[in-house]
């Protein structure tokens, strides 16, 4: 098995502050890009990307931090800020000859796929975001024993230095346990993809604990502004998730929709890394927003 997407094309593209990200494309027709998640890289997409490549250009970069994309010094707190990450992916999508795109995001790609729809409405034409809450609601809805599950959250969320000193004394064990815990098909990360998420997240120990870190902070402080200025996401978005809700005890529907007036919410039976144990709905539902 390969650990490219086959039949796509591979490049590294500048983006900002002497950041190169690594992209893989294929296709023609209308743009779409596809953000993975933790942890994950962009390989995550590549039935999906697969598919969506017979009628689209699609676009799969490795974000910042991540699998084989630059991996920045966060000396200020602001270099995995989501709008920095987001503007990573508007200018990945110009250097491609792209100046609006639909945009799709899984877990933290959701993340930045969200802060890039509230900060460049004009360049995201749809958008999916999968298995997620937005910052703020995630914070808010963590509470209890029941928060246990998100012990991951409040570890990356520490200052600089101990969960960075921690995971990087096990991080096979660290990372594996998600790629374990939150799949209902493990079958659906073979043995060699599982190996290159290993791989990549166990050389990105820094920097994507500094990715949550600025979830925890920086994240918080942009969402927040945008919910007092009254902003909102305002193209069709797509949101496709786990029924967290009856375990937490939230609405994530009305969650999101405070955010996306036009939203099309499902709650899904996959587990968390959908994308690849239900490729073929997901695809279906990233085609139907496209016809949106």
């Amino acid at each position: 098995m390969s650990t490219t997407i086959p039949d796509f094309d591979y490049q590294r593209i500048p983006v900002a502050d002497g950041v190169s990200l690594n992209v893989a494309a294929a296709g023609s027709g209308s743009p779409i890009v596809l953000l993975h998640g933790f942890p994950q890289t962009h390989l995550m997409w590549r039935h999906v990307a697969a598919d969506l490549a017979a009628d689209h250009t699609v676009i799969c970069p490795d974000l910042r931090g991540y699998g084989a994309s630059d991996k920045p010094a966060d000396t200020d707190g602001t270099r995995y800020s989501k709008r920095a990450m987001a503007a990573d992916i508007v200018a990945v999508a110009r250097a491609l000859g792209h100046e609006r795109f639909a945009l799709a995001g899984h877990d933290r790609g959701a993340l930045v796929a969200f802060r890039a729809g509230l900060d460049h409405p004009g360049t995201v034409t749809h958008l999916a975001c999968l298995d997620v809450l937005p910052t703020l609601d995630m914070w808010d809805v963590m509470h209890g024993t029941t928060a246990a599950v998100g012990f991951h959250l409040y570890l990356m969320a520490q200052p600089p230095g101990l969960a960075e000193q921690l995971i990087s004394a096990a991080p096979d064990a660290f990372f594996g346990h998600f790629l374990d815990s939150w799949t209902s098909a493990p079958q659906a990360i073979p043995a060699e993809i599982r190996a290159a998420y290993l791989d990549a997240c166990r050389n990105a120990v820094t920097s994507i604990v500094a990715d949550y870190r600025a979830s925890a902070h920086i994240d918080v402080d942009h969402d927040r502004a945008d919910l007092d200025a009254g902003n909102q996401l305002r193209m069709p978005v797509t949101v496709l998730q786990q029924d967290w809700g009856a375990a937490l005890g939230f609405d994530a529907q009305a969650r999101w929709r405070a955010w996306a007036p036009d939203l099309a919410h499902t709650s899904v039976a996959h587990g968390h890394f959908m994308a690849e144990e239900a490729p073929d709905r997901i695809t279906a539902a990233l085609r139907r927003l496209l016809s949106r």
